[in-house]
């Protein structure tokens, strides 16, 4: 085993994975909680401008689920969420926080709002970082040149949803936008030092696992700084449920078939890439499937020992061409 792979692991507190929580210790010397926050927009896949049905695996929450309320301003929002950790963390912690826009596509407004929004984010001094998530075709020009100022403030990550890189399966979940664009926001983002999180899906319908792998190897080989690796759920009111329940979908990943998929994945990617969620927990009163993935602490144990198991780690595979 490499001397540099043999010090990462020491340093990933064996968890053999270079995790979010211990990269935003190692930066910060404590731990660092998300705030969700909604900026009130919607998604060019719902709004008619791509689609009006949005991607088929999407809730109406627009992957925002746990999101604030889009009624507060975020200064209202920003207090209400701290509020709601308190019981977590006790009344008076000294806490900071990454403001993350999490619901729907989150540059695709008026540059005029998203400056206003942002920099009420940005600026609130509990606040060390600020995360966009949205769509690669939703970067132009104004949008850019908005987060490289806001980047010259705090540290501002945009968050890709990709999925995947096969176009059968972008096709079918309807992501509206081909490889090149998302490979063009990689490099503008890149360019002006702006970190650059993609969100990848493991299980989507018709994909083998080889399929999922030949994805995180094209990622490894882009200037991105994290990766999430969430697990296809199946909710109620989506597209792809009403597939579902009418048998069309057969079936999901199991628990032990993910968790696999989960450490292969993990063993191609360079040790620098931050995995910023390796499964996921949808709202459990729209899940209908896979069900095991609501106990989260038993999955994530289960990869964990996994890992150890076979003494395995981030990197493993990872050839580096």
């Amino acid at each position: 085993m490499k001397e540099s792979q043999t010090n990462a692991r020491k340093l990933w507190n064996n968890k053999r994975y270079h995790s979010l929580d211990y990269e935003l210790k190692q930066i910060y010397g404590q731990k660092i909680y998300k705030l969700s926050l909604n900026g009130g927009m919607s998604c060019p896949n719902r709004d008619g401008t791509i689609d009006s049905r949005g991607c088929i695996f999407c809730s109406k929450g627009g992957s925002g689920d746990f999101a604030a309320s889009s009624s507060l301003s975020i200064p209202e929002q920003i207090k209400e969420a701290k509020a709601l950790l308190i019981p977590k963390l006790g009344e008076g912690s000294d806490c900071r926080y990454i403001a993350y826009f999490q619901a729907y596509t989150n540059t695709h407004a008026p540059v005029i709002y998203l400056e206003k929004i942002f920099m009420e984010a940005i600026n609130h001094p509990d606040i060390v970082a600020l995360s966009i998530a949205t769509r690669p075709d939703c970067l132009g020009g104004e949008v850019l040149e908005l987060l490289s100022r806001l980047n010259a403030i705090k540290p501002v990550w945009v968050e890709l949803g990709l999925q995947t890189i096969h176009e059968k399966s972008a096709k079918f979940i309807r992501r509206g936008y081909p490889l090149s664009v998302f490979k063009e926001a990689v490099s503008n983002l890149h360019m002006l030092g702006i970190q650059i999180i993609v969100h990848t899906i493991l299980g989507l319908p018709g994909e083998t696992k080889a399929d999922m792998l030949m994805t995180m190897d094209y990622l490894a080989r882009l200037p991105i700084q994290g990766i999430k690796l969430q697990l296809l759920h199946i909710l109620k009111d989506t597209d792809l449920g009403s597939l579902y329940e009418a048998g069309i979908i057969k079936g999901t990943l199991s628990m032990e078939e993910y968790i696999d998929i989960v450490i292969s994945c993990l063993e191609r990617l360079p040790e620098h890439i931050v995995i910023h969620r390796i499964t996921g927990d949808g709202p459990k009163d729209l899940l209908l499937a896979p069900l095991w993935s609501t106990d989260k602490k038993s999955v994530l144990n289960r990869i964990h020992q996994q890992m150890k198991m076979r003494d395995t780690w981030q990197g493993k595979e990872y050839s580096g061409q």
